[in-house]
């Protein structure tokens, strides 16, 4: 006769599987409630240090600036849940998880967000039981349709503002390209070495994050345009194919100034053009802090 305790042979004994789940590891909890805290303390030095230059500029009238820059905000999360949607089926409560990432990345420092998205997926084993390969993936594959499209975009707009460099920016611009191109030839030069994915699944994550950036440019530029409708549409979406170039190339410090720098040179209105930068970051800053208290808070409350 088999007793509770004898499992008859060859069946499993499946309430033997169940203490595994009281031992899941603590660790992926603490990482990401410390990532949240360090996101509010960010967000609280860039609000007070100097968030509020930008808050007593007007703010453009038109509401359909406010609606571009809400799809220029709000594109890299809403492209990475299509991701992750497809790779792990993630439920809808995973785009608080990927605001909070854009949000690290910006505000703490580079890639914190995708520590940070780790983290808050290997904490729920039930959803995805190994979620470190497909994350490593999608931002590798991210880092590398950046470096790519903004070099495609800098080889574009370069031969139109070459005599407005100097030397030196042309040096600093060459070798930050050169830096972009080298690391991506790397990454792809050992790539089955360095991606858990396969090869088709690759290619379209690849496609949709170069989807993003050419579509959250796109936004910017419309959300500018409305802003400031007395430059041409063409130039704000040529400025911004600059503004990507300025944000992804590595070895530029000061990039939004840069990037003011770059736009008068193009356009002129220099105070106007100054005030719509500064009022962007800005807003940029507040939509952060709205974000964080919506997704955030609660989530740290439940050391998330």
């Amino acid at each position: 006769m088999v007793t509770d305790a004898e499992p008859a042979a060859g069946r499993p004994d499946l309430a033997g599987l169940e203490p595994l789940e009281r031992f899941r590891p603590r660790w992926p909890r603490i990482v990401g409630a410390l990532l949240s805290g360090l996101m509010i303390v960010g967000l609280a030095w860039e609000l007070f240090d100097h968030g509020w230059a930008g808050v007593e500029l007007a703010a453009p009238d038109s509401p359909w600036f406010y609606l571009f820059f809400a799809l220029a905000y709000f594109a890299p999360p809403l492209f990475d849940f299509v991701i992750f949607r497809a790779l792990w089926r993630l439920p809808f409560d995973g785009f608080g998880a990927l605001v909070r990432k854009r949000i690290a990345n910006d505000v703490v420092i580079g890639y914190s967000g995708d520590v940070f998205f780790y983290a808050w997926a290997r904490a729920r084993l039930k959803m995805v039981t190994a979620p470190f390969g497909a994350v490593k993936d999608v931002t590798i594959l991210s880092g590398i349709a950046g470096n790519i499209v903004t070099v495609a975009m800098l080889a574009v707009a370069l031969p139109f503002a070459f005599e407005l460099f100097t030397a030196p920016q042309l040096r600093m611009l060459a070798w930050s390209a050169a830096v972009a191109v080298g690391i991506s030839g790397v990454l792809l030069l050992f790539s089955r070495r360095v991606f858990s994915l396969p090869g088709a699944t690759l290619r379209w994550i690849f496609g949709v994050h170069a989807a993003r950036l050419v579509l959250g440019s796109l936004a910017f530029g419309i959300a500018s345009y409305f802003a400031m409708p007395n430059v041409s549409i063409t130039w704000w979406l040529f400025l911004a194919a600059g503004r990507l170039v300025v944000a992804r190339l590595p070895l530029l410090p000061n990039k939004d100034l840069l990037f003011a720098n770059f736009a008068i040179m193009f356009i002129g209105h220099g105070e106007a053009l100054s005030d719509l930068v500064a009022f962007i970051a800005t807003l940029t800053l507040f939509t952060h802090v709205v974000l964080m208290a919506a997704f955030g808070l609660p989530a740290l409350a439940r050391k998330e």
